[in-house]
């Protein structure tokens, strides 16, 4: 026999599980909603990589310069545009080559250059950075392509749900690679700016030094002309003492 205070806290218990059914649901309510607003005011991947491919394609083009161009810090410029438009394995290859042949470059031209050893060294080091980080890009678009290939196998054995993550995974990674590639390009940029700023101090300190050198050298060449001159005017006009008895 079931007591009267066993059935109401039985019934209270179903009630309260009920109260908190309800409320998860409308909490996971709520969370999709913020999340479906999110991805709304997110850009679509597609449109960001579209975007970086482009800006890219662009600065490659204004950086096309000739080939005895001193302009030094175009060259790690030029090779991260290459690398944020490569889309296969190959793409990254080429980009990678292009960076170590202007490494070659600028090491010869900084044992011809010396006046700009600095400047040079600078872009060979940013070069150096775009040959590391083309490897990098490698290894994601490998495991890009493997997660890719798993995630249509997971849709072919009907595992939808597993299959969605594995999509949304990859999106975040691709994402993060072409917001950190455009971070090489700005980098690239910055430093290069700081380069020719420094270039432009150490020459306008140097044109100070030099005319400085000049307008002390003609004061002095001016005073000792006007010492001689001065001693000389002093000799004539000194009277002759007789020394007779």
């Amino acid at each position: 026999m079931i007591s009267g205070v066993s059935v109401n806290t039985y019934y209270q218990g179903q009630t309260a599980a009920r109260c908190s059914s309800t409320t998860q649901e409308a909490e996971g309510e709520r969370l999709a909603a913020a999340l479906r607003e999110q991805k709304e005011e997110r850009p679509n991947l597609s449109e960001m990589m579209k975007e970086a491919r482009e800006q890219a394609a662009e600065r490659e083009k204004i950086l096309k310069l000739p080939k005895n161009s001193a302009r030094y810090g175009d060259a790690p410029m030029m090779a991260y545009a290459k690398l944020a438009r490569a889309r296969s394995l190959g793409d990254v290859d080429a980009a990678s080559g292009y960076a170590r042949r202007q490494i070659a470059r600028l090491r010869a031209a900084k044992r011809s250059d010396g006046e700009n050893a600095d400047r040079i060294q600078a872009a060979i080091n940013q070069l150096q950075k775009a040959v590391n980080r083309a490897g990098r890009k490698k290894r994601e678009l490998t495991q890009e392509k493997t997660s890719a290939a798993k995630q249509v196998r997971l849709e072919k054995e009907k595992r939808l749900r597993e299959a969605k993550r594995q999509r949304h995974e990859l999106r975040r990674r691709q994402a993060q690679r072409v917001i950190r590639e455009s971070g090489y390009l700005r980098e690239a940029e910055i430093d290069n700016r700081i380069q020719n700023q420094l270039a432009a101090s150490k020459l306008e300190l140097r044109n100070q030094m030099q005319e400085l050198t000049t307008s002390t050298q003609v004061s002095l060449e001016t005073a000792i002309q006007g010492y001689t001159a001065s001693v000389g005017e002093a000799a004539v006009s000194t009277p002759e003492v007789s020394v007779q008895a």
